[in-house]
């Protein structure tokens, strides 16, 4: 009762004193510490994505060699229910490490995370094939799919908190979409190395031996990310957030039935955000290798080399929609991506359908702009739905739900539904659904914060001449109090 009384007393003290921002209440980070972060967070992340896209890339040459059983359609099927299943556990992978990451920090859990992931790719390059060991070989490929999935629920989330927390309010859409570059130089790398692979060994030798090499490259990589990471510091969001805590020793953890209980709202519109993005990311840079050759009947050399080329295209893309998303604001430049895709997925896919070349570019790019709006805009919005003490685990739970349950999903059930109707337009509807009701929940409860101090956090400037200008702009208390309050208040009526 008494530390109950206690509490109240403090939150009542709290509001009475809150008064006007000062500038010892503004953060400024170090601008080489920011940038570090993102090298280093976007070096992980381009881990990730390069042993997803190696998988992906290498989906019908896997098919091959742990389903010889299935044939056509049906094998890569298969493969694509393997490369889903480690979704399953992405949730739990994300409940774990992101509960970990709010408690004891940032950088730990992302060294975590980036070791298991390594460990577990550079493990499939030496899994014996069907041929070898029967049906323990799509098991054993199951269990390295498996940890690769709980590894990464931690992943992501975590990189986005890190960067987030890292930055200058008005360079976090920027700044943070380093993080999605990392994805692309990610994919580019893993879609380079089975490319090139492809045209030097041939395709004999890669369903051979060829295929292993591109999963032990990631070994070398996983030292590097490493390393770069345990030499960052924490995130300063983090760290003030441990600095208020000291003296009050007594108080509880956040734990996840606060986090469903207190921040449902958030967490609602955070899945509806991953659902549409996951969608579009998932069936274009994922999908569509496998489509152009096991669907459209295009080599694999010709359909790796013109996606290569998109998502090299897509980078300096990606960066203007962050710079965008800070000057005009991420809510339009998102609207903007899922205006375009729910207009032009049609015509893009009848240019992919075309049978020419350079209009299976066209069409590929089409798609590829309007997902580099989401990309350049997303790592920067959803951490900014969250209070620090709750980001890392509450993101970690709505992204990889959402991840789960739609986007792994989705290149399993787009080459099912083709399976099924022989529709090769199955992608741009399924798409342009997710996109529809993006542009709902968008328009009608997402708040823009670019600009704005994260839940939670005070505003943070990259240099002491900015903090004037701050102080000039922001209102007498913080825009996020209020919500804080009512939360606060929610627990005490409780």
């Amino acid at each position: 009762m008494a530390d109950k009384n206690d509490k109240k007393k403090r939150l009542s003290n709290q509001r009475k004193n809150r008064q006007k921002l000062r500038k010892d209440d503004i953060n400024v980070v170090d601008a080489d510490n920011a940038k570090k972060a993102v090298f280093a967070t976007g070096m992980g992340n381009a881990m990730e994505w390069f042993d997803f896209s190696i998988y992906s890339y290498l989906a019908a040459t896997i098919g091959k060699l742990f389903f010889p059983e299935f044939s056509g359609p049906l094998q890569l099927v298969f493969s694509f229910a393997t490369f889903a299943v480690a979704f399953l556990v992405r949730p739990f992978g994300g409940m774990f490490f992101g509960m970990l990451g709010d408690r004891l920090g940032r950088k730990k859990i992302l060294a975590i995370t980036l070791i298991m992931m390594a460990v577990a790719t550079v493990s499939i390059g030496f899994i014996p094939t069907y041929a070898s060991i029967g049906v323990t070989a799509p098991i054993l490929l199951l269990l390295a799919r498996l940890v690769q999935g709980f590894s990464t629920g931690g992943e992501y989330s975590g990189a986005m908190t890190f960067i987030a927390e890292s930055t200058a309010d008005r360079k976090r859409g920027v700044m943070s979409s380093g993080l999605e570059v990392g994805t692309l130089v990610g994919y580019i790398f893993g879609s380079g190395i089975v490319t090139l692979l492809t045209f030097i060994l041939g395709s004999e030798t890669m369903l051979d031996w060829g295929w292993r090499i591109p999963f032990f490259i990631a070994g070398p990589i996983g030292i590097i990310g490493l390393y770069l990471r345990t030499h960052l510091e924490e995130t300063p969001a983090f760290e003030e957030m441990e600095n208020k805590k000291e003296g009050r020793e007594n108080e509880n953890h956040v734990t996840m039935k606060d986090i469903f209980k207190y921040h449902r709202r958030p967490l609602i519109i955070g899945l509806i955000l991953v659902f549409f993005y996951n969608i579009v990311i998932y069936t274009l840079l994922t999908y569509m290798p496998s489509h152009l050759t096991a669907v459209l009947g295009y080599k694999e050399t010709t359909a790796l080399l013109i996606i290569l080329i998109v998502m090299i295209v897509m980078i300096p893309i990606v960066i203007l929609m962050g710079h965008l998303g800070d000057r005009l604001g991420n809510k339009k430049v998102i609207q903007g991506g899922l205006i375009g895709i729910i207009l032009l997925a049609i015509p893009a896919f009848l240019l992919i359908g075309s049978g020419t070349n350079w209009m299976v570019f066209a069409g590929l790019l089409i798609l590829a702009i309007f997902l580099s709006s989401m990309q350049g805009t997303m790592p920067s919005q959803l951490p900014s739905l969250f209070f620090t003490e709750v980001r890392y685990g509450a993101l970690a739970i709505t992204y990889n739900i959402s991840t789960s349950v739609f986007g792994g999903t989705a290149p399993l059930l787009v080459s099912w539904l083709i399976a099924q109707t022989s529709n090769n337009m199955i992608p741009a509807y399924y798409m342009m659904f997710a996109c529809l009701i993006g542009i709902f929940v968008v328009s009608k409860y997402v708040k823009d914060t670019s600009g704005k101090p994260l839940r939670g956090s005070p505003p943070v400037v990259e240099e002491e001449e900015h903090i004037d200008e701050v102080l000039e702009e922001t209102d007498e208390t913080l825009w996020w109090h209020e919500e804080k309050d009512k939360i606060e208040q929610r627990k005490e009526d409780e």
